[in-house]
């Protein structure tokens, strides 16, 4: 007669199978280490996904009861600078206050959470704010978005290409898909990725043969299309031949000058070199060159503080909150901590952009201030990247690059330059009135005549048709720039422009977008000798 434990084993073979019984009893067994396994690596537990702060359906908040310190910060500095629209118009319906008495925003748009109006009557009565508050509240809830805690996949940047895979420079969508980015499943991630890359993507899609600047479309013109073949002859191998690094062996370096620098020279350069993988056969040193051009920290400054609440990576990634400049010598950590102490939440942007905060510093930066004489430094990234900072306006350091250009291996890139804003600093001696920044001896006066002297092609953007179309006016009036160059390519919009707004804090009404716009410029040619008709050879 069979035994209960035989009974009970072949009834559990039964029902679960002979398989499954076996490993439920072999589960069962004592865990016991064999000598194979004895020095073997216990497996690292998966990394776990951040708990978010905000969920998706919870990103709108109204700036004076939004949980992070930063968004706070900035609807106190709208509602200080920012005047209601209703009043500077007149139109007060009778209330206490007249035109001449506009008075500061106070009342949050219920449905956008931007201080937009004094009070809930001229925000009832103002008809045009219906027009834009559908911006407003996409800017709150990106704002909202970047410092929720989830884990941003839209920065997660690919590697190198495989030479084999071509790039399409049709649009972002083209693009990120041809290059392998993560999938964009959120139009806010569409945003965020679109801020981050839109400069080195706006000089990678001007410069490369698969560009969609193009003759046909007559966004290039023929003077222009020779300007760019000749770069692209340095940027490309020859056709059938594999574009990878070690077919740019021979290759010269090529230069890149980013004039008058501000947010571009405080992305991290792993960003920048995105555009390296674009051109994998070519060196690329880049220049960032501005009085606002963001300098590493000291040697001996303390790390940075642990971020909080309040800071977002791409905060971390632009540095948009301004701080005061620090020098590359002479500083003491103390001096270091005193000042970052100082730094506010956030700092307002009241007409010019602020100063970026100080980047981070790189195991091989180093100081370039006893070759260009200002404070500078170099920082070779990759052996086909190397990045140079300058702080000084380009008028100071143009001595020691002018016999050294080259249109085959140089392009300067002027990210909204302000051709036609008036100048801060500088005001014309007969009427009173300042000059624009194009002929402002202070800005750009000397040095736009000084880079269509190089012969080598000066690509603009602006933030907006109307900057588009201001710069432009002004070249065509200004001093020693008038009728001295010829169109590169034609003014138009930018594919690979910034698709989020960006709202002024000392009126919410103005929004733009980050390199809408691009068009490019290179000195006239001369003829050698001058040709008579009357002439018989």
């Amino acid at each position: 007669m069979a035994s209960p434990l035989l009974r009970s084993r072949s009834a559990l073979r039964t029902v679960l199978g002979p398989q499954t019984c076996q490993r439920s009893l072999c589960a069962n067994r004592p865990s016991t280490r064999t000598l194979f396994n004895l020095f073997r690596r216990s497996a690292k537990p998966a990394q776990e996904e951040p708990v978010p702060l905000l969920t998706e359906d919870n990103l709108f908040h109204s700036f004076s009861k939004s949980p992070f310190p930063a968004v706070r910060a900035r609807g106190e500095a709208i509602q200080s600078l920012a005047t209601c629209p209703v009043c500077a118009s007149g139109h007060s319906n009778g209330l206490a206050h007249t035109k001449s008495q506009p008075l500061a925003v106070k009342f949050e748009c219920p449905d956008c959470g931007f201080p937009t109006h004094c009070s809930q009557e001229h925000w009832m009565a103002d008809e045009e704010h219906k027009k834009y508050c559908s911006r407003l509240r996409e800017v709150n809830e990106d704002e909202h978005d970047l410092r929720s805690g989830r884990r941003l996949r839209e920065f997660q940047l690919p590697g190198p290409q495989a030479y084999e895979e071509a790039i399409s420079f049709a649009n972002w969508d083209v693009f990120w898909y041809t290059r392998g980015f993560p999938s964009m499943d959120m139009e806010s991630s569409r945003r965020h990725a679109s801020k981050l890359l839109t400069y080195p993507l706006t000089i990678g899609s001007i410069l490369h043969q698969n560009s969609g600047l193009t003759l046909s479309n007559q966004r290039v013109t023929p003077e222009g299309s020779r300007s760019l073949a000749a770069l692209r002859t340095m940027l490309h191998v020859p056709p059938g031949a594999p574009d990878t690094e070690e077919a740019g062996a021979a290759k010269p370096q090529m230069r890149i000058f980013i004039l008058g620098s501000r947010a571009e020279s405080s992305l991290p350069p792993h960003v920048w070199e995105q555009l390296c993988m674009l051109f994998p056969s070519c060196h690329f040193h880049i220049f960032f060159i501005g009085p606002q051009v963001s300098l590493p920290r000291p040697a001996n400054s303390p790390p940075p503080k642990p971020p909080n609440e309040s800071v977002t990576k791409e905060d971390t990634i632009t540095n948009e909150s301004a701080a005061e400049n620090v020098s590359t010598t002479h500083m003491s950590a103390d001096t270091v901590e005193q000042r970052e102490e100082d730094i506010p939440v956030y700092v307002p942007n009241v007409y010019e952009p602020p100063t970026p905060a100080p980047i981070a510093r790189l195991k091989r930066t180093r100081s370039s201030v006893e070759l260009y004489g200002i404070p500078s430094y170099t920082v070779p990234y990759t052996p086909q990247l190397t990045i140079t900072g300058l702080q000084a306006n380009y008028a100071e350091v143009h001595a020691q690059f002018q016999d050294t250009f080259d249109p085959y291996t140089d392009a300067f890139f002027l990210f909204s330059p302000g051709f036609g804003f008036p100048s801060p600093n500088s005001v014309s001696e007969l009427d009173g009135k300042p000059y624009l920044q194009i002929a402002s001896p202070t800005e750009w006066g000397p040095v736009i005549p000084a880079l269509l002297a190089t012969r080598c092609a000066i690509f603009v953007t602006g933030f907006s048709p109307a900057d588009v179309e201001r710069d432009i006016r002004s070249i065509e009036t200004a001093p020693d720039v008038a009728g001295e160059f010829e169109w590169v390519i034609t003014p138009g919009e930018n594919a690979f422009g910034s698709e989020k707004w960006e709202v002024a804090d000392f009126d919410p009404r103005v929004m733009v977008k980050t390199n809408w716009g691009v068009w490019g410029i290179r000195g006239k040619g001369r003829e050698v000798r001058e040709r008579s008709s009357f002439s018989l050879f």
